[in-house]
């Protein structure tokens, strides 16, 4: 059976009342490559990380599953990272302290072990016999290399806020660069000990150490890459169920083989994984008709032709798609163009007659079936809803917008990833504004979702649709995006009000006090959505095929979205 997640009495349930349950994260995408070829030789290395040639890893055959992206994967380092692809790929070949079991619960990994203070400050993890693809075990010092990399100011990681979020001991001022990173609360005793020392008690912390951003990263190896570092199966190494064999940056395809040298590779049931990067849905459709693929995601159009056929899964995801306004652009610093610009088009359209994959109307920055509160329900139970749809409203805030900024038009360009569903939704968003709001000319611009992150991070945009996907089981995954300086608050808004709830929650007050927390972000959120920050859009919902006889994937909204450890292939 295929293993779907089950959110809704995860971590929050369990600690945050500790309740909490809750990366970003992200999707990513183009030609086909053939399944099933000879992948070239995998590497392995001697103990000084120096890499070797090994004999050839063929992962053709019938035990190899062959699953299409749709984006191609950005980066293979760890700390850098930002896309759920990439993250993907990382948790095949990479293997945390904690992993995300089948319910979705943080289950231990490279930690055999772990002690906990009773103030909830200190974590001491005793680490499992486990290798590195290269022979070198794998030690308490490969995580403190690989979290100080995170948090350090000069390597700039779009992720170093997530060990602020973790409040390990000292990050928040190691990133504003403030300490070094060596003052980093985090210590190997020995190579089998690591100690953790927070700031505040973090009930959701065993779940973030499941997240790539803090996956171990060897640092002899490290060192002896240099820039080459993630780029190639040479330049990379795995502790985890499978290895590379063939990867390069932008590839159309990449090739893993189960790696025998993985601690617990006794229940890896695949001898490899072969991703196909391919953007267009009908042409992945015929791969996976003709035998060349075993999962594919349908697009809109096809979920009508095949909803029911037996090898049809519907998944709800837990990622926000909406559209970002460039607050520094002309304009766009006006709240009444925000509200007219955000209720402007036909939300159930878009899921209904675009989509058609599950996926559900979004009138809210924190998705469903996302946490649960201290109340035991999920957050979006007891809160309000925001931004619908109202196209005369729009009007009339267009109306005041015109005379606040003393225009009759404008025009913006959106910049839009080249997938084949984000083109579908931002073309029928440009026409629904158009006519809503006469005078409004929306350009869509299209690239490689990479690249339309990077516009977008570098405030070299003016509208941008995206998304986000949740790193861990809490509405601050999303919340904290919009604070003042947050590296995804690509908006560049600002507010003082936000910003004293989201670090008190954090790390203040709030965050000692689980249920006025959780009323806190419920009042945070519907101040974001109030000032339009964001134009939320839909949530994701995934219509996937799955060969018969491919059993055990599970499928994830938070953090990791499909693990492949367990699956198998008949």
């Amino acid at each position: 059976m295929i293993k779907v997640k089950k959110f809704m009495a995860l971590l929050f349930s369990l600690v945050l009342v500790l309740s909490l349950t809750a990366c970003g994260g992200k999707n990513a995408e183009t030609e086909t490559g053939n399944a099933g070829t000879d992948t070239p030789a995998a590497t392995e290395g001697t103990d000084d990380g120096t890499a070797t040639d090994n004999a050839g890893t063929d992962t053709a055959g019938g035990n190899v599953l062959n699953v299409q992206f749709d984006v191609e994967v950005a980066s293979l380092d760890p700390q850098i990272a930002t896309d759920g692809t990439s993250f993907e790929v990382l948790a095949d070949t990479t293997e945390g302290l904690y992993t995300i079991d089948a319910s979705g619960l943080p289950a231990l990994a490279m930690a055999e072990g772990v002690q906990k203070s009773d103030d909830g400050l200190t974590y001491t993890f005793t680490l499992r016999d486990a290798k590195w693809s290269n022979g070198t075990p794998v030690t308490a010092a490969d995580f403190v290399f690989a979290w100080r990399r995170l948090v350090d100011p000069k390597v700039a990681s779009e992720y170093s806020f997530i060990a602020e979020i973790a409040n390990i001991k000292n990050a928040a001022d190691i990133i504003a660069g403030k300490k070094e990173p060596s003052e980093l609360g985090v210590t190997a005793k020995d190579d089998k000990t690591l100690e953790v020392q927070l700031d505040v008690p973090v009930p959701f912390f065993e779940s973030l150490m499941a997240f790539p951003s803090f996956m171990p990263v060897n640092e002899a190896f490290f060192t002896q890459q240099g820039d080459n570092y993630g780029t190639s199966p040479d330049t990379i190494l795995s502790n985890g169920a499978f290895k590379l064999t063939s990867y390069e940056p932008a590839a159309t395809t990449i090739s893993l083989a189960k790696n025998p040298d993985y601690w617990d590779t006794g229940k890896v049931g695949l001898d490899g994984i072969n991703y196909q990067v391919i953007k267009d849905s009908q042409t992945a459709m015929l791969s996976y008709q003709n035998g060349d693929l075993d999962v594919v995601t349908l697009s809109g159009e096809q979920v009508e032709q095949f909803q029911s056929d037996p090898e049809f899964h519907n998944i709800m995801a837990g990622y926000l798609w909406y559209i970002s306004p460039n607050q520094k652009v002309k304009g766009l610093e006006n709240l009444n163009l925000r509200m007219a610009l955000a209720l402007a088009y036909d939300k159930s359209a878009i899921v209904n007659n675009i989509l058609k994959d599950g996926s559900i109307v979004a009138d809210f920055a924190v998705p469903t079936l996302l946490a649960t509160g201290p109340d035991g329900k999920d957050f979006r139970e007891t809160t309000g809803t925001y931004l619908s749809t109202d196209k005369a409203k729009a009007l009339d805030y267009w109306k005041k917008a015109q005379a606040e900024l003393g225009i009759d038009k404008l025009t913006y360009t959106m910049i839009v990833e080249d997938t084949e569903s984000a083109q579908n939704v931002a073309q029928f968003i440009q026409s629904e504004i158009q006519t809503t709001l006469p005078g409004i000319t929306i350009k869509i611009e299209t690239m490689p979702k990479k690249n339309r992150v990077e516009r977008m991070q570098s405030g070299d945009f003016e509208l941008g649709l995206t998304r986000w996907g949740p790193d861990y089981a809490d509405p601050m995954t999303y919340l904290d995006m919009w604070e003042t300086g947050n590296s995804n608050n690509y908006g560049f808004w600002s507010n003082s009000d936000y910003d004293a709830i989201i670090e008190s929650a954090k790390k203040g007050e709030l965050a000692l006090d689980p249920a006025k927390r959780w009323d806190a972000l419920k009042n945070a959120e519907k101040i974001a959505m109030d000032n339009a920050v964001i134009f939320p859009v839909y949530q994701k919902g995934d219509a996937v095929m799955i060969k018969s006889g491919v059993e055990g994937i599970e499928f994830h909204s938070v953090g990791i979205n499909r693990i492949y450890k367990d699956a198998t292939k008949k």
